[in-house]
Parts: C-alpha cells; structure tokens; sequence
C-alpha cells in the first residue's frame, strides 16, 4: 500500500553543481570546454586506433575501449547539466533519472574491470613477452572488454532497478547535479539503512579487489623492468606504466574518499567536487596522459594529419 507521504507522478529537481556559487556562467562555459576537449581527445584516440595498423594491438584496443567509456561516461552528465543551466530547468522525470543513473553506474563499473584486466595486459607484455601474442590473442581481448561491459551492467541493473522502486517521499530535491543512488535513498519513504550499508561494502569490495590485482601486478611489472638490459626498453615499459598508474590514481582516488572515509567528512560540495573529479576531469584527462608520451599514438596522428593534408 502507498504511504500516504509518498509523491507520485513527480520529477526530481537536480539542484545542480553551481546551485549556491557566484560566477556560475563562466564554471559552466569552464565545464563545457572541459567537455569539448574530452570529446575530441577521446574521438581522436578512438580514430586514430581504428585506422592505423600500427596500433591494431592488444594494449590499443583495450585502449580504444578505455576511451569509448570515457566518452559515453562524461556524456551522461555533462551535457544535461550544461542545458539544464542556460535553460533554466532542473527537472528530470522519473525515467529520466533512472536512465542516467543506469548508464552512469554501468560505465563506472565498466572502467573499474577495464582498468584491472589492462594491468594483467602490461603484465603479460612485460613479464612474459615471447608468449604474449599467444597469451593476448583477439579472442582473449574480446572476453575482456566483454567481461568489463556485462560486469558494469549487471551492477548498474541491480542498484538502479532497486533504487528507482523504492518509494519516494517528501520534496525529491536532488542536491547533486545527476541522479547519484545516495542522493535518490536519501528521501525514501522505506529504511535504507541496510542498504546503503550493502553499497558501501560491496563499493569497498569492488575498489580492493581490482587494486590489489593491480598492485601485484604493478610489483612484479617493477621488479622486472628494473632487471632489463637494454635502457631503451626499460624507458618504455616505464612511460606506458606511469601512464596507466596515473589513469589508475584519478579514476580510483575519489572512490577511495568516498567509500574507504568516514561519512561524516563528505558534505554535499565535497561529494560533488569528488565526483567532479571522477566524472568529468578523469575521462577529459586520460586519452591526453596516454597520447602525450606515447611515439607510436603520436606518430600515429602525424601520418593522419599529413595525409589528410597532402
């Protein structure tokens, strides 16, 4: 039976990122460039992968995926917030927020399993090169980018799919500027207590896990590149490394704040700075942390600009 507190038929209101701030306008123009540069880092490292046999391998396809999440990731959020801004609404219907939140948790997720299995990649490559070819074949990689889409999915249809049929009560004003889970628990009509506990655990869980494997990964990627011969070759493993580890520090940070802190550090600026960081700064920075020391991406784009100039 329905509360008799319960609101139907209601949308929510996003308060947005810039609801209490001065200057808004130039934050938001600020956020759109942010958005734009993603837009284009992403699309032409996803092209440049496509078309140049020279990075049709494993390390570039998982790559190429890394860039495909970042771009759908950064766009689940972004570009409502921006017209939702120069509109000036802040609505989102009922089928509307569950969508978002879908899509966000799904990407989310699919970045954490991505990020993981593209350590193991460096792993093969560098600890065990001779059999790499055989070890990360076409078939292998396809698993995993598989493994990594249909493990962000089955998480973001649990948690979305219970979260939006929860009963809502009050004024269902959102003080994020998306649909994020705890925002929508926060004016149920039921007990979520358990629940949120159940989220913080397994967001614990699924933070642990994948570091672990990337840190033991890490740690034996190290140790032998520092037993390497050829200086050249060292250099290499290290720049390709460094690059992951720094795409691996943005992504997993804030997750680390905002699950593995007390709850009382996390007011609402702070979750949507944090969040800020994770979900619009990190997809805008990644596809430029792996271009900018990579010779092969780079030359890459070298021969695409002097054919489409010639």
């Amino acid at each position: 039976m329905v509360g008799k507190n319960e609101t139907t038929g209601v949308d929510f209101i996003l308060l947005g990122l810039f609801s209490s701030m001065k200057h808004a306008d130039v934050l938001v123009g600020v956020i759109t460039l942010i958005y734009l540069a993603a837009l284009t880092g992403n699309s032409t490292l996803i092209l440049l992968i496509l078309v140049e046999t020279q990075l049709h391998t494993p390390m570039y396809f998982l790559l190429s995926q890394l860039s495909l999440i970042d771009l759908l990731f950064i766009s689940t959020t972004v570009p409502k917030m921006v017209k939702d801004f120069f509109l000036g609404k802040k609505n989102i219907s009922n089928i509307g927020c569950g969508t978002q939140m879908f899509f966000y948790l799904m990407l989310a997720g699919a970045e954490c399993i991505l990020l993981t299995l593209m350590a193991c990649d460096r792993y093969v490559a560098i600890c065990h090169p001779l059999r790499y070819p055989v070890i990360m074949n076409q078939r292998v990689c396809q698993k995993m980018v598989t493994a990594s889409w249909v493990g962000g999915m089955s998480d973001a249809v649990v948690q979305t799919m219970y979260t939006m049929h929860l009963p809502k009560c009050g004024h269902k004003e959102i003080d994020h500027f998306f649909c994020e889970v705890m925002a929508i628990l926060s004016f149920s009509c039921e007990d979520t207590s358990v629940y949120k506990l159940a989220i913080l655990v397994t967001g614990i869980v699924l933070l642990l896990i994948p570091l672990a494997i990337i840190f033991s990964s890490y740690t034996v990627i190290f140790i032998t590149v520092f037993h390497m011969n050829s200086p050249k070759g060292r250099k290499k493993a290290l720049t390709t490394c460094s690059s992951h580890l720094v795409v691996v520090g943005l992504f997993y940070g804030p997750g680390m704040f905002t699950y593995m802190t007390p709850g009382s550090l996390h007011g609402p600026r702070l979750e949507k700075a944090v969040t800020v960081l994770n979900s619009i700064i990190a997809p805008t920075l990644n596809p430029y942390i792996y271009s900018l020391r990579n010779k092969d991406v780079l030359g890459a784009l070298k021969k695409v600009l002097e054919r489409c100039l010639s």
